[in-house]
């Protein structure tokens, strides 16, 4: 079995964060999802586990972060195409993400991040072929 990663984010709104992902193109493992927690699938072997602030503060033994003023993680993603990095970057914000920075091109990267509604940055990456 390949390892596999679940990052688990703190989340002010379950139904508004699940609708928030959708809207960018990504699903949820329903297995995995409940009225506390939903699992969103970023690969075959990558989830982030959006939990509501009670449920998260029974895992992590401690409040969230506040996103506003603190950074808990950042959180990079590799996508398959610039053209998808953009996409997705653009229907998060359309849809309450926002912009963080701006995207940087290093030939051997492009990168460009956003926040999603709860704070958490999210940093799409495109690495091209050799």
């Amino acid at each position: 079995m390949p390892r596999m990663i679940f990052v688990n984010l703190p989340v002010a709104d379950l139904p508004k964060s699940m609708e928030f992902w959708r809207a960018l193109g990504f699903d949820f493992n329903l297995d995995y999802t409940d009225e506390t927690a939903a699992c969103l699938v970023l690969s075959e072997t990558a989830f982030a586990m959006l939990l509501t602030h009670d449920k998260f503060r029974g895992f992590a033994q401690r409040d969230p972060a506040d996103t506003a003023t603190h950074r808990e993680a950042l959180i990079a993603l590799s996508l398959e195409s610039r053209e998808e990095v953009d996409r997705i970057v653009e229907a998060a914000m359309a849809n309450g993400g926002a912009a963080h920075g701006e995207a940087m091109d290093h030939g051997f990267m492009y990168y460009r991040p956003f926040t999603d509604p709860d704070g958490h940055v999210w940093e799409l990456t495109y690495f091209p072929a050799a």
